[in-house]
């Protein structure tokens, strides 16, 4: 049993029409959608609001695609969300160029891969909960954002010591 894809739209009718456009507003999950350190739940929907345009070349998706992320704290490992709004203005043509543009399957528009790629390049590769985070005790492993542990934290380089002791 296949289920259906609500990112594929059915363009049969700009394709008969040429500078004929249409709004569009679908909304839907994109499995796998991550980086190893924030990612899109497979239970949230991504969605894509804007226009469908048919030009000489193809169709033109031109549009916001919305995502909810979530991840940990790359320096305190609290669990964080973000959102993303993301400006897109592709081209949907029946011979893609690879890396350039997208497939449109005879009458058949598929906007998973243009928000999966869009996505995954604006999902953060070091996730903050705030810039000034504190971090974690490299010595106990207490979240210095909520308490002092009073550990003395020794940022000197060991393979450097030797260098320490020359008077120059």
């Amino acid at each position: 049993m296949t289920t259906a894809n609500p990112l594929r739209i059915s363009v049969s009718d700009l394709l008969r029409r040429p500078g004929a456009s249409r709004a569009v507003d679908v909304a839907g999950p994109v499995s796998d959608l991550g980086n190893g350190v924030a990612e899109v739940p497979a239970s949230e929907a991504v969605q894509f609001i804007g226009t469908l345009e048919r030009i000489s070349e193809g169709i033109v998706a031109r549009g916001i695609v919305h995502a909810t992320w979530g991840g940990l704290c790359s320096r305190c490992l609290q669990p964080l969300t973000g959102d993303l709004e993301i400006h897109v203005d592709e081209l949907f043509e029946t011979d893609p160029l690879e890396g350039e543009t997208y497939a449109l399957d005879s009458d058949q528009l598929d906007l998973q891969p243009l928000v999966r790629d869009t996505v995954a390049l604006e999902l953060p590769a070091v996730p903050l909960c705030a810039d000034d985070c504190a971090g974690l005790c490299p010595n106990c492993g207490a979240d210095r954002n909520s308490t002092d542990c009073g550990c003395e934290i020794d940022d000197s380089d060991p393979r450097w010591a030797a260098l320490r002791s020359l008077d120059l």
